[in-house]
């Protein structure tokens, strides 16, 4: 899956820090049907989005899913929280030496490795039940972000409009909003809407080319929701997606030809050849080569879009979370 469409980032282009002023980022603007690309920056979102149209966004909010902790032999591991289980025991991903009974310990949080799943996550017993055991955690900063978590992480890896606990992983593309944007958008006609999908670690692994599933992730779209986007559907309104998450929890609620509430997990894999049939316009970020986001957006935006991300490279955008934005319609 990943010789679909793969490319070399300089390191140099992967955004290190978030802007201070988050409307500041570059945007990139691809028109799909006459193949045409705009350059322009965030806060000018509002000359691309018209009267009528219906902009989905994701309320998720991001919860301090990592842990620095200490085996019981005293070396060091990195436990990412995946899923909540019940109240005391989480799946999880372990960074470091870890076997099925290995204790492990943060202040006075303390787990236990119960087993390894078959997908290379782990089975967790905390003492601390889940709402205490979020204390002990730090922002989830990916990877390629190489610094440890700041103060400033806690406010910008987080939408302005993140009300829903319960990600690992931020909503990127949302992370340009300001509630000033999102007031002069409804001042000229946009409908605002919130759905909610958990980025869980579907939205963090790479692929392999042998994988056929992605994994599941949480969602909810209410019946308030689907009303007000069939109405639209019906009367020629576009709907435009802010993230891929948002975009797989619409296009998961589908059926025949409406969309219907759905709360639950869904583990729609959208690759080149999905036919989209609520988005008609989406708000992404920069991905990372295997990804599942960048699968998701080659799939609706076509060859077009490595031709955007040559000329980003070009232009030196900033890339990955908190990097630049890109809008498709």
């Amino acid at each position: 899956m990943n010789e679909i469409f793969n490319f070399n980032l300089p390191k140099e282009l992967i955004a290190q820090y978030p802007l201070k002023e988050r409307e500041k980022a570059r945007l990139m603007v691809i028109f799909k049907e006459k193949g045409e690309i705009v350059e322009d920056i965030f806060e000018n979102i509002d000359k691309y989005l018209k009267k009528g149209d219906i902009l989905v966004l994701n309320n998720t909010r991001v919860i301090p899913a990592r842990l620095k902790c200490k085996k019981e032999t005293g070396g060091k591991i990195e436990i990412l929280l995946l899923k909540n289980i019940d109240n005391y025991h989480w799946k999880v991903l372990a960074k470091g030496r870890v076997k099925e009974g290995i204790k492990f310990y943060s202040q006075d949080l303390e787990g236990e490795i119960l087993n390894r799943n078959e997908d290379g996550s782990f089975t967790v017993r905390f003492n601390k039940d889940k709402d205490e055991i979020k204390k002990y955690g730090q922002v989830p900063l990916p990877p390629y972000i190489k610094r440890e978590p700041e103060e400033i992480d806690k406010t910008y890896y987080q939408t302005v409009y993140a009300t829903k606990n319960g990600s690992i992983a931020a909503p990127t593309a949302g992370l340009h909003f300001t509630e000033e944007i999102i007031e002069k958008l409804k001042k000229n006609g946009v409908e605002i809407l919130f759905i909610t999908l958990h980025m869980g670690w579907p939205s963090i692994k790479i692929l392999k080319d042998t994988e056929k599933s992605v994994g599941e992730e949480y969602c909810e779209i209410f019946e308030d929701v689907c009303e007000k986007i069939n109405k639209g559907k019906k009367e020629g309104r576009k709907i435009i997606a802010v993230g891929t998450g948002t975009t797989r929890a619409l296009e998961s609620a589908w059926k025949e030809d409406r969309i219907y509430p759905f709360i639950g997990y869904t583990n729609l894999f959208i690759k080149p050849g999905f036919k989209f049939n609520v988005i008609d316009g989406l708000i992404t970020n920069f991905h990372l080569p295997g990804s599942t986001h960048l699968l998701l957006v080659y799939a609706f935006c076509g060859e077009i879009l490595k031709k955007a991300y040559n000329l980003a490279i070009e232009k030196k955008y900033r890339f990955y979370s908190y990097g630049d934005s890109m809008l498709i319609i």
